[in-house]
């Protein structure tokens, strides 16, 4: 069986989406409507994943289990504080995820992005270390927002803040990705 191809839309859509309707639906409704929409943007993306690829990737499957069980716990018990709480235990289980690998001589972030990235190996495992470092950041980042500062602010933090965050350390990891290239040579 030959493995289907994603449509470009797909990834931003699924991964980002989501988010977007949390926001929005904050801005009107406030926090518990905002995570129930949460929670079905997240299953429609997974829906779509599946429907259009006939696969789940790991990372989105793990992202909404996080969403699925601190999402359900925040809207059963009425308590913020499990969606607030859930990017710190997915950070979390990221980095133990890398770091842990590293430990027992695995590289997991070459599994998910191998494909797209060829570095040697010596790059894949200071990759790793770093991403791993980084998600412990973010973890603690997130339990200092959330537990010292308004739920508005947490709301912008979580949105713009850890993906603006992401996307600044994912460019200053461009010059260790360049350094070990194994891949054809780009332009």
């Amino acid at each position: 069986m030959t493995e289907r191809t994603a449509p470009r839309w797909l990834q931003p859509a699924t991964e980002y989406g989501p988010l977007a309707l949390f926001f929005v639906v904050y801005l009107g409704k406030g926090l518990m409507p905002a995570t129930a929409a949460l929670l079905v943007a997240t299953v429609v993306g997974l829906v779509l994943s599946w429907l259009l690829l006939r696969r789940l990737p790991w990372l989105a499957v793990i992202a909404a289990a996080g969403v699925g069980i601190f999402g359900g716990l925040t809207l059963w018990l009425q308590d913020d504080s499990f969606i607030k709480m859930k990017p710190t235990i997915v950070n979390a289980i990221f980095a133990a995820i890398l770091l842990g690998g590293l430990v027992v001589g695995k590289l997991p972030l070459q599994k998910v992005l191998g494909k797209s990235i060829t570095v040697s190996e010596a790059g894949w495992r200071a990759l790793s270390l770093r991403w791993g470092l980084f998600f412990i950041l973010l973890a603690v980042l997130n339990e200092a927002v959330w537990r010292t500062q308004s739920e508005e602010f947490w709301v912008g933090f979580k949105v713009f803040g850890l993906i603006g965050l992401t996307v600044l350390f994912s460019v200053a990891q461009l010059p260790l990705i360049r350094r070990h290239w194994t891949g054809p040579e780009q332009d």
